[in-house]
């Protein structure tokens, strides 16, 4: 596939990625038709005191909230993140090791997928400083990483989204509560690592004016996560876990959400009580996408809060 060089400083504007997405939605009717269902998407919303979590209705989204992620299935079916698979439509931007790409089956108003090049495995340590760069070459949007037990439908190939930067109300609520919610546990002249509490989930944030101390703090945290669930994990998984990053005003803000549990019961139980919802980034985020209607009609205040209790520390 020939590929859209972009130099890294015209990435955001009008020529580079915003108008690499609107000649996609252009000249690919599959994006297209999915981003205008966009505009028509059921939502609701349940308070949690000062904070809201949403739900969505998004039949689109059937093909990753369904996604089959053993071993076999992936084994038997081509990467659909590999470049010489990709549909002759799908057009991408050279980022580098990267490759950017419209994602067609979107929750943002603008939603990219990110593969590496190289088909390699979704790990997060030995690329999460490439998470930061992108986050600052895409500075107008938001990046974001969903470990290989945590939601991503290619854990067998390397790969980071990107979408609207004030779509997940994780982020918002952040600037918002942080002088109430948020709890310092590390500080020095270039990062603050904190946890973000009373939110129904873990979160930690680690806020960096330098690429190489959020680096540096992200792999501390990483290593103190993994001490007590080694157990749980086995040897040589990834520890589960989240992650969104921005980058604005010079800084880095990168939001890790650590997780115990791929999907809840009421993914796979029966009849009445199943609710279709795969938690990923989004959900942790404050987002539930719901790819059918009558779950989407049926799930309740009750039904999040336990989904959240059974996938998050």
């Amino acid at each position: 596939m020939e590929l859209k060089k972009e130099d890294d400083s015209n990435l955001n504007s009008p020529l580079g990625v915003r108008g690499f997405f609107q000649k996609q939605l252009s000249n690919w009717e599959l994006a297209r038709i999915n981003y205008a269902g966009l505009k028509t998407v059921k939502t609701k919303s349940f308070s949690f005191e000062d904070f809201e979590i949403n739900v969505q209705f998004n039949p689109a989204r059937i093909a990753s909230s369904g996604a089959k992620v053993d071993a076999k299935t992936i084994a038997e079916r081509k990467c659909f993140l590999c470049l010489e698979n990709l549909p002759p439509e799908q057009k991408g931007i050279d980022a580098g090791d990267y490759t950017i790409l419209v994602n067609p089956f979107p929750i943002f108003p603008e939603h990219f997928t990110i593969p590496r090049k190289e088909h390699v495995e979704q790990e997060i340590l030995p690329y999460f400083k490439d998470m930061l760069e992108l986050a600052k070459k895409l500075d107008n949007y938001l990046v974001f990483y969903n470990g290989p037990k945590c939601g991503a439908s290619a854990p067998d190939h390397m790969h980071f989204q990107a979408g609207t930067k004030d779509f997940l109300p994780l982020v918002n609520d952040y600037k918002r509560l942080k002088n109430t919610h948020n709890e310092v546990l590390v500080e020095s002249g270039t990062f603050q690592l904190s946890s973000f509490n009373n939110y129904l989930r873990t979160v930690y944030c680690i806020e960096s004016i330098n690429i190489e101390s959020a680096k540096d703090a992200f792999e501390k945290l990483y290593n103190h996560l993994s001490s007590p669930l080694s157990s749980r994990r086995g040897v040589g998984c990834e520890v589960m876990m989240n992650i969104v990053c921005t980058f604005e005003d010079e800084k880095w803000f990168t939001f890790i959400l650590p997780r115990k549990a791929f999907r809840p019961w009421q993914y796979s139980a029966e009849g009445d009580k199943q609710i279709m919802v795969s938690p990923a980034t989004v959900e942790l985020c404050g987002i539930f996408i719901t790819p059918i209607e009558s779950h989407f009609e049926k799930i309740t205040k009750d039904d999040v809060a336990s989904i959240l209790e059974q996938v998050t520390l």
